[in-house]
């Protein structure tokens, strides 16, 4: 198990090289083809004191002469960027005032939280229709559930949002409030925009519509697996013992299904991060999603870098847990 662990290590850290490299690469593109960020610093059309742009590109380490050749890599500033990462320096917000750091600390809590409740609705949702389907296929409720997921798949999560926003939150939250209060749970639950005094309560329902991303592709894989393991031979044995429909779908069904099931896990949680910039910024969601999305519109190179950074570290963490859970479920993968 422990060489299995090191060899995955190895991978994903190869792999987060790669990405960091590509991220950087792409960045100095950006900066070679549209021009030096560290203008929009000083703002306007006039032309700027020289000393003071050199000063401005030492802060933001772009004072290298690679980013003023198309096509450079910049290999150097690349392991610099590397080492001030290694030290916990991400450097600073374009407008200079603060940390990138600081700005990381309050934003990935809350994309933490929204995406705490996604999951959950996603699996737990996944894992009682697809089981639900497998255990009745070919029957009407298969064909329910499997329609049902495809017609809640198909539509955009951005519809989604928009609906709740301008239809249900409002008269929801005004009842809520006139029977609960204004500062309960409850007559907080449904107002359609995030607060930051009531981060947990708030932001339940974006984490359940979030939740609603890639839930057809789940539920057929989940179906999909299950349905395999049902025509086995250990299942048709346990059958033919009499045990109970309910203990071969939990015992024998489903915990031989789960390989599957956690690749889709992984897979889905990657592709939530997408979503997660629609929600938080439909939703006032100060998370990473939006805050990247509002450094590319500033051109903020730290900002973006650093926050596609923690974004790909957090994807190859979860690729590296997948990997993990394959061997606790099955020995055998280990000596692949």
């Amino acid at each position: 198990m422990g060489r299995y662990f090191l060899r995955r290590l190895l991978q994903s850290l190869m792999t987060l090289g790669i990405v960091l490299f590509v991220l950087h690469y792409l960045m100095a593109l950006s900066v070679q083809i549209r021009g030096n960020p560290a203008l929009l610093f000083l703002g306007g059309d006039r032309t700027p004191d020289p000393a003071m742009v050199e000063q401005i590109e030492k802060m933001y380490g772009l004072d290298n002469a690679c980013y003023e050749r198309p096509g450079d890599p910049c290999v150097g500033p690349f392991f610099t960027r590397l080492g001030n990462y290694l030290q916990g320096d991400f450097g600073r917000t374009l407008n200079g005032n603060q940390d990138v750091s600081e700005v990381l600390v309050t934003a990935i809590p809350n994309t933490l939280r929204l995406f705490l409740f996604s999951t959950i609705v996603l699996v737990t949702l996944a894992l009682l229709l697809g089981t639900w389907a497998a255990r009745h296929r070919g029957g009407l409720r298969d064909h329910a559930v499997r329609y049902t997921t495809i017609l809640i798949d198909s539509v955009p999560v951005f519809l989604i949002l928009l609906f709740y926003v301008y239809v249900v939150a409002v008269p929801l939250t005004k009842w809520a409030r006139g029977i609960w209060g204004s500062d309960s749970f409850m007559g907080n639950l449904f107002r359609p925009t995030f607060s930051p005094e009531y981060p947990w309560v708030t932001i339940i329902i974006p984490g359940i519509i979030l939740g609603f991303v890639g839930l057809a592709t789940l539920t057929r894989l989940v179906r999909a697996s299950q349905l395999e393991n049902y025509n086995a031979d250990f299942v048709r044995t346990a059958d033919a013992k009499g045990l109970k429909k309910t203990r071969i779908t939990v015992v024998h069904v489903l915990r031989n299904s789960m390989i599957p099931i956690v690749t889709g896990v992984g897979y889905t949680f990657a592709f939530m991060l997408s979503g997660a910039v629609l929600t938080e910024g439909v939703m006032g969601i100060p998370g990473m999603g939006r805050i990247i999305f509002q450094a590319v519109q500033r051109q903020d190179t730290s900002l973006v870098i650093t926050g596609l950074t923690v974004s790909a570290v957090v994807v190859v963490i979860v690729s590296l847990i997948v990997d993990m859970l394959y061997a606790v479920l099955d020995p055998r993968i280990r000596y692949e």
